[in-house]
């Protein structure tokens, strides 16, 4: 983009919205966009232990020692290998 279009932008959103407005409306904007960050970060943690446990089940399948290890903190670790949840 060449300068010229970056001011015609900007001029358009100022007449669009105002000058009172736009302040308020990037505010809006940096909330959205930390909350779509946070959630993302958040999905992703929660893909990594069902990634590992997988893998964990893999190596304890080969070995022939199936030890699990409770996820949900209630429990010591079992000797039996259950089908994971959907």
């Amino acid at each position: 983009m060449q300068p010229w279009h970056i001011i015609v932008v900007v001029v358009v959103f100022l007449v669009l919205f105002g000058s009172k407005k736009l302040p308020d409306a990037a505010r809006g904007l940096g909330r959205s966009m930390r909350i779509f960050n946070s959630e993302v970060s958040e999905m992703q943690n929660e893909a990594k232990p069902e990634q590992n446990a997988t893998r964990g089940e893999l190596e304890a399948g080969s070995t022939g020692n199936a030890t699990q290890v409770d996820t949900n903190g209630a429990g010591a670790a079992t000797n039996s290998i259950r089908p994971p949840t959907p």
